[in-house]
C-alpha cells in the first residue's frame, strides 16, 4: 500500500492533468444533484476549488447543505480504464471564499482555468473551495487507499 506522500503524488499529477470533476450535492429533499465542474486543487490538497453562479441550483444545495463529494478520474473512455484508471472521490465540506482569502485562491483557479477569468471575477459568481476531509483514490480496479490531508 503506498505511504502519504506517494499518495499526494499520485493525485497532484492526476489534478494537474485534469481539468473537470464531477460535484455531487443534495437538494432541500435528500435527494442527490450532479454537476460537471472546473476544479483546481491548493499545493498541500487541503481544499479544491470550484466557481458557480450565486443562483445556480448547485449553490443553493451547497449553502442548505455543505458536505458534498467530488469525483475525478483518468478514465479515457477504453477498455482499460478497468485495470488502468485511477479514480478519487473527494469528501468535504463546500462554502464560499471569504473576501480576505480570495486574492490568492482565485489566482490559483485562473492560472489552472484561464478561460474562465471573466466568469469567476464577475460579481455574480461564487469562489467556492470544499475543505477536504479525506481522500478514496480507486486504482487497479480495486484497490482503494485512503488519504486526509492533514496525514
Amino acid at each position: 500500500m503506498p505511504d502519504g506522500e506517494e499518495m499526494k503524488r499520485v493525485l497532484r499529477e492526476l489534478f494537474a492533468a485534469q481539468k473537470l470533476a464531477v460535484l455531487a450535492t443534495c437538494d432541500e429533499h435528500g435527494h442527490p444533484y450532479t454537476s460537471l465542474m472546473a476544479f483546481a486543487a491548493t499545493d498541500n490538497l487541503d481544499r479544491l476549488l470550484l466557481a458557480t453562479e450565486r443562483s445556480s441550483r448547485k449553490f443553493a444545495n451547497l449553502s442548505a447543505e455543505p458536505r458534498v463529494a467530488l469525483l475525478i478520474d483518468s478514465r479515457s473512455n477504453q477498455d482499460s480504464d478497468l485495470q488502468e484508471a485511477t479514480a478519487v472521490t473527494v469528501m468535504g465540506r463546500a462554502e464560499e471564499v471569504e473576501p480576505a482569502e480570495k486574492g490568492g485562491l482565485l489566482r490559483l483557479y485562473v492560472a489552472k482555468h484561464p478561460q474562465l477569468e471573466a466568469f469567476v471575477t464577475s460579481p455574480s459568481c461564487a469562489l467556492i473551495h470544499v475543505q477536504v476531509e479525506v481522500y478514496y483514490v480507486a486504482s487497479q480496479f480495486q484497490r482503494v487507499t485512503e488519504l486526509r490531508p492533514v496525514d
